[in-house]
């Protein structure tokens, strides 16, 4: 049923979805694809935290070992490494998603409550990052830990993620590595 969610969300958007079509393409029952998900929004929050996760366990991001480390690690450089990579394949199974969300939400009042919640999710991940590096002090002398948050927040929008793969053909590597090679500058 995911699965197919997700590819009507990415052929048709979110508007041209249905409940019935979800169903159809999945060979699922109507009443099941309903029992289970409530909504054609509930399908969508299901498929972004399994696509944010990159799996269905109930572990939260800061708390997965490949994120938990990032926030004890002393070397400044490896600790925005490992952020961009993990906000890297973020972006690479989320980037359809966030998309058709983000046109959801321009029409639909509770898509644009689920597109607020996962803007302040991110938000709220990222800035420990840099609170770690600021408890640390990792960050560029003279660098206040907000500021330092909002270019965190405009480096590694999945906004700027689409630009650079969607529309100047970018390979996730090249982004990667581009990602790193900015939060190094512009933090340390």
């Amino acid at each position: 049923m995911i699965a197919a969610a997700r590819s009507l969300f990415s052929e048709g958007g979110y508007a041209s979805t249905t409940m019935a079509a979800i169903s159809r393409r999945a060979d699922v029952p109507e009443p099941t694809v309903y029992r289970l998900f409530s909504s054609k929004l509930g399908i969508l929050r299901v498929l972004l935290d399994v696509s944010i996760a990159g799996d269905d366990e109930p572990v939260a991001l800061p708390e997965r070992p490949g994120i938990a480390s990032l926030f004890d690690e002393p070397d400044a450089h490896r600790v925005l490494a490992g952020f961009a990579e993990v906000t890297t394949q973020i972006n690479e199974r989320t980037n359809d998603l966030y998309r058709v969300l983000g046109r959801a939400a321009d029409s639909d009042a509770e898509a644009a409550v689920l597109f607020g919640a996962l803007r302040q999710q991110r938000d709220r991940g990222q800035e420990k990052i840099v609170r770690a590096m600021h408890r640390n002090h990792k960050l560029r002398a003279g660098l206040r830990a907000r500021d330092a948050a909002d270019i965190v927040h405009a480096l590694m929008s999945p906004e700027v993620y689409s630009l650079l793969i969607t529309d100047r053909g970018w390979t996730a590597d090249r982004y990667q590595r581009w990602a790193t090679d900015a939060l190094i500058q512009q933090l340390t």
